[in-house]
């Protein structure tokens, strides 16, 4: 109890809270630090945004399914997945879709505006890989600030000749902080990455069947009257 108590004693005057741990820390290990938390700050506000969009187009899915259902088209928008659609079927309709069986229009109809959904939900995918770089690399981003950090730990224990706690751990836990960091960074990407994956898949399947019974909708009354 007594060594234990003066090991503590010895430990108390250095700064070890994360503002300390970081003022201390060698410069490598500070760019790192640095360079996981401002990737963590674009992983956070790249997220919002897409979470958004993505419940935009969800939204948006929803108005096309009732409208598949009672045979009315939506209320277009100035923008977003009900405008890209209609447009995409008024372009078809207006370059000659129309000419042929209804079945051939269904078809022509149907493949336009599934591009355009295609196109929409790849506009919010954009970015996605960022954050499933961030998740796979970051952790080893942080593993390599914690090697260095345990060299230069391991170098100053060398010319100092001194194997107290005192002086292993500052250094130790200042190594540990990049690796902390880096899993900081790397949970909350591959979480994120995960669910708006999925999401943006649910979202293209949802958006499927709607499209084919606007297909059949607009093949049989046109699109010209389409705002």
């Amino acid at each position: 109890m007594t060594v234990l108590y003066l090991l503590a004693e010895e430990i108390a005057g250095r700064d070890l809270t994360i503002l300390g741990l970081f003022q201390h820390a060698d410069v490598v290990v500070k760019c790192i630090i640095v360079g996981l938390l401002s990737a963590s700050v674009v992983c956070w506000a790249m997220t919002f945004e897409k979470l958004i969009r993505v419940w935009l187009v969800n939204r948006e899915i929803k108005q096309l399914e009732k409208s598949s259902q009672t045979g009315t088209l939506p209320a277009a928008k100035s923008s977003g997945l009900i405008r890209a659609i209609i447009d995409a079927a008024r372009t078809e309709w207006t370059e000659g879709a129309h000419d042929g069986s209804t079945g051939e229009v269904r078809d022509r109809l149907e493949i336009a505006m599934r591009s355009a959904t295609k196109r929409q939900l790849k506009g919010i995918e954009q970015g996605l890989p960022f954050l499933a770089t961030l998740g796979s690399a970051a952790p080893f981003i942080g593993l390599f600030g914690t090697v260095w950090g345990i060299m230069n730990s391991f170098t100053a224990i060398a010319q100092s000749k001194d194997t107290s706690l005192a002086v292993v751990a500052p250094g130790i836990a200042e190594a540990l902080f990049a690796t902390a960091v880096g899993l900081a960074a790397a949970i909350p990407a591959v979480i994120f990455y995960n669910q708006i994956t999925v999401a943006l898949g649910r979202a293209a399947d949802r958006a499927a069947p709607a499209i084919v019974g606007l297909a059949r909708s607009l093949s049989r009354s046109g699109v010209e009257g389409t705002n």
